[in-house]
């Protein structure tokens, strides 16, 4: 007994030392940010808020979610005087992203427009207000934002801003408030950060950038295991297998890229998932994934190229015909449908299919399906 009261208190101390050495990198990490900004100066900009707002963009994924969340409980624990509500606006897709709700155990109200002027403050995550997922028209300004995704404005007038494009994900941004202000991070929500930080930089395109890294190794000894086991391995609906299945199916690469075709999804991170398994094939540099949802038909750009990032493609393929953007190795867009019929759909990909080709310089290449099954007509 007395052995493992002693092992126990050594496991502790050792585990507690690790964390202080991986916060002192994180603030390390934090310093040599661009703008340097601060957890400290955010608070300083809310002292006076009395009902603030945190929320994040349409449709949100588990770093969307986890950093609101995270935020949410730093200012709630930090300014004892106000309020802080969670919203999110629209409902939650299916899939992964609705099952990582239900083991986060987000606290959220409900999302209501006309509520918007009841805060005196809003802080918005993991999106700006020009963007297509926004939840709040591009003129209305929060009065912060928190992001790590590239803006096309070179200034930005909101009273803070932290957008990091060298970070990998935005929970890694709030993990360093909480290493900034020494802030202690409670089991079940590191596993939550820990999980979106994963996801957002799973794949063959993921990139963690120095606070990334310190975040991982720092929350990965924080993380309540049962919690992260739950989120990592979830059930997964038959659908899910069949859009792998029809991903493969559909997939075919040009020289050195990929493209492939899934129809109609109930949930928006399939084509990315696709994407990023496709983008392991190891004669390929660049995946393209489209999908249909809600009127719409997506994009889901992944690459391991440093000639081109996946932002400056997705901007180009939505040239003109939609919205796109994201990162160096990771991106997204889509296009409004009018009608939504398979002509439509059909018309769309092509374009899209010629645009990507062109881009990539790929000329005269013939078609070929990553899982063989017959020939195809060279295009």
């Amino acid at each position: 007994m007395r052995y493992n009261n002693q092992f126990s208190e050594m496991t502790t101390s050792f585990v507690e030392s690790c964390v202080g050495t991986v916060a002192d990198s994180a603030v390390a990490a934090e310093r040599r940010a661009r703008g340097r900004p601060r957890a400290a100066r955010l608070l300083k900009v809310l002292a006076d808020k009395k009902n603030i707002l945190v929320t994040t963009h349409l449709h949100p994924d588990p770093d969307a979610l986890a950093s609101a969340s995270a935020l949410t409980y730093l200012l709630e624990q930090k300014l004892k005087d106000a309020t802080i509500s969670m919203s999110i606006k629209g409902r939650m897709a299916g899939g992964i992203n609705e099952v990582f709700v239900r083991h986060a155990n987000l606290k959220l109200r409900p999302w209501d427009d006309g509520m918007l002027k009841e805060f005196d403050a809003i802080v918005l995550l993991d999106t700006q207000p020009s963007f297509a997922f926004s939840p709040f028209p591009a003129d209305m300004n929060p009065t912060a934002v928190i992001d790590h995704h590239r803006s096309p404005r070179a200034k930005h007038h909101w009273p803070f801003c932290d957008v990091r494009v060298d970070v990998g994900a935005t929970s890694s941004i709030i993990f360093s408030y909480f290493m900034e202000l020494q802030l202690p991070i409670k089991p079940d929500l590191a596993a939550t950060l820990l999980y979106a930080i994963e996801s957002d930089l799973a794949g063959a395109a993921g990139t963690p950038g120095e606070l990334d890294n310190v975040a991982l190794s720092s929350l990965t000894l924080l993380a309540d295991p049962r919690k992260l086991y739950q989120m990592r391995y979830v059930d997964l609906p038959q659908s899910y297998y069949t859009t792998f299945s029809e991903g493969l199916t559909n997939a075919v690469f040009y020289d050195h890229a990929i493209l492939s075709h899934l129809d109609h999804i109930d949930s928006l991170e399939r084509p990315a998932v696709v994407a990023d398994f496709l983008l392991r094939f190891d004669k390929v540099d660049w995946a393209l994934v489209t999908a249909v949802h809600e009127g719409k038909l997506l994009m889901s750009i992944r690459t391991s190229s440093t000639k081109m990032s996946a932002a400056d493609m997705a901007k180009r393929l939505m040239r003109k015909i939609g919205e796109g953007g994201g990162h160096r190795t990771k991106a997204g867009g889509f296009i409004k449908l009018e009608t939504g019929s398979e002509a439509e759909i059909d018309r769309w990909r092509e374009q899209l299919r010629r645009r990507y080709l062109r881009a990539l310089l790929i000329k005269g290449a013939r078609p070929q399906r990553l899982v063989p099954k017959a020939d195809l007509p060279a295009q």
